[in-house]
């Protein structure tokens, strides 16, 4: 988006955190130029509808704003791009741009009040009056007289066109509400086509062409194209070439675990946010996740007794990544259309059966994701940082056998009145998941259901060295030592020798009554010469 790509960070900077501005305002002489511009000339060559969806923060709406300030004819702002010398700039054409990504929309009325600040705006920009009394009208109103004013035909671009109805989704009937004054609003492109040049969507969230574009069968999904793979977010050479000067002693292999990662089918690339602020402080820091905690989300995976290591490495298949729907949301679809997860690979199992392997994008997702979870379980969050200190000490000094303590308490903090909401007690993968986010939210490598010639070991968690494999076990009351003596006849260790100095078995029991371990019990492995 190049020059485009920092025109509007200056633009934008009342809406931007503080360590945006200062590092655009600080180098008001310098351009970062990431040229995004093929994609515009190849959109145009290709088609004429078109839908991405991307996560928050993704650089959708500077994009958007590319093609904008395109059809708008203004040659000045792509100078020295690709598309300068590649774009008829004798043709003007008039856009008709959409935004619901500022403020939130609690319900209809308020969304309808949005149409019409909108509609104000362009028939003050156009200087034209609308007539028509419903909002749908109006909008067909718009595009048929900028076509006769212009003696063009129209651009239609609407950013974030589903976040009234995220806004609610929380509230299931207010969202749906929303959405069926959003297809009634967007019904009107069909009808439109004869007057229409280029129509381009954006959005977080991909619904069924059914429940909110009905009839526009002709939208083309491109969201996990291989070919526009990087329409958004830097590529690791883009990374590398744009901010050369800003990267003489940065850990570039450490930035890319900390930050690259999110793949559509393509070429993996990092969130432009968190590069900017991370080159404006040099701190690793999860500065998308701040942006937005997925509140919501922890409180559906917990309602569905989702097994959080799964997340590693999940297997969904095409319609539960394509199709988001309010009466019937999947966490594994919201989870990656909302960028918490992201595509390893696809592959088939069948002819035309194709199957998705999802993961989090990188250490910051992962980590943070981790320790927001733990977040939601406790109301002493104090508890929770002092225990996680605990912890990160007993790893660095190897003392395994003070790790049941600090699990100990963590259990204990988590108040009494959650348990009986969530019937979780009896639930092995609660357990097993608390474990796997108190070592995931400290950046350790973690691998689960982790396969060996005698079955799959429950969890390994490596760390400076040292192998610790866990086997759990949920029993009525009292301890009954079998999680320790499963991971010795199993002998899962031995997929470990050579890679590990240490080896450590840990066999975890815990017990449904008290809701807390009840045995925990430290083999360590001797590694044979």
């Amino acid at each position: 988006m190049a020059s485009l790509w920092y025109n509007a960070l200056m633009k934008e900077r009342r809406k931007l955190p503080v360590g945006i501005q200062s590092f655009v305002e600080i180098r008001t002489e310098n351009y970062y130029y990431v040229d995004k511009t093929t994609f515009v000339k190849k959109l145009i060559e290709e088609g004429k509808y078109y839908f991405l969806s991307r996560p928050r923060r993704f650089g959708k709406s500077l994009f958007l704003d590319t093609l904008r300030q395109a059809f708008l004819g203004r040659r000045e702002l792509f100078e020295g791009l690709y598309l300068e010398e590649s774009w008829d700039w004798s043709k003007k054409y008039p856009v008709v741009y959409i935004s619901f990504g500022a403020g939130v929309h609690r319900s209809v009325e308020e969304l309808q009040n949005t149409f019409q600040e909108i509609f104000l705006e362009h028939e003050k920009f156009y200087q034209v009056k609308l007539t028509y009394p419903s909002i749908k009208g109006r909008f067909k109103e718009l595009i048929e007289i900028l076509v006769e004013k212009c003696n063009q035909k129209v651009v239609v671009l609407i950013d974030e066109y589903d976040k009234p109805i995220l806004d609610n989704i929380h509230k299931p009937e207010v969202a749906a509400e929303i959405r069926e004054e959003l297809k009634n609003f967007y019904s009107v492109l069909k009808d439109a086509d004869p007057y229409l040049k280029f129509c381009f969507l954006t959005g977080v969230t991909k619904f069924s062409k059914v429940s909110i574009f009905s009839g526009l069968n002709n939208l083309k999904d491109i969201t996990i194209h291989p070919e526009y793979a990087t329409i958004c977010g830097y590529t690791q050479e883009e990374f590398e070439k744009t901010f050369a000067d800003r990267l003489e002693g940065v850990d570039l292999e450490e930035v890319r675990r900390w930050y690259n990662g999110y793949s559509w089918l393509g070429e993996p690339v990092y969130n432009p946010f968190d590069i900017l602020l991370f080159l404006d402080s040099r701190e690793f820091r999860p500065y998308w996740f701040e942006t937005g905690t997925p509140t919501f989300l922890i409180k559906l995976l917990t309602e569905r007794k989702f097994f959080i290591p799964e997340l590693e490495h999940l297997e969904v298949g095409e319609e539960l990544i394509e199709s988001f729907e309010i009466e019937s949301i999947k966490p594994e679809t919201i989870l990656f259309q909302t960028g918490y997860l992201t595509i390893e690979k696809r592959y088939e199992i069948m002819p035309g059966e194709a199957v998705y392997l999802l993961r989090f994008p990188n250490v910051e997702v992962r980590k943070a994701f981790s320790d927001h979870l733990l977040n939601y379980f406790l109301e002493d969050l104090s508890k929770k940082t002092a225990n996680k200190i605990r912890m990160a000490r007993v790893l660095k000094e190897g003392k395994v056998s003070q790790m049941m303590e600090v699990f100990r308490a963590f259990f204990a903090s988590i108040p009494h009145d959650w348990y009986r909401k969530t019937e979780l007690s009896g639930y092995e993968g609660f357990y097993a998941s608390i474990f796997y986010c108190y070592f995931a939210a400290l950046g350790l490598e973690v691998r689960v259901e982790d396969a060996t010639n005698q079955g799959r070991l429950d969890m390994a968690v490596l760390f400076e060295g040292r192998c610790y494999l866990f086997e759990f076990k949920v029993v009525e009351s009292e301890a009954e030592g079998k999680a320790l003596l499963q991971l010795k006849e199993k002998r899962y260790f031995e997929k470990y020798e050579g890679r590990c100095k240490k080896i450590f078995l840990i066999g975890v029991e815990f017990s449904k009554r008290e809701r807390n371990i009840v045995f925990f019990e430290v083999e360590e492995i001797s590694q044979r010469e």
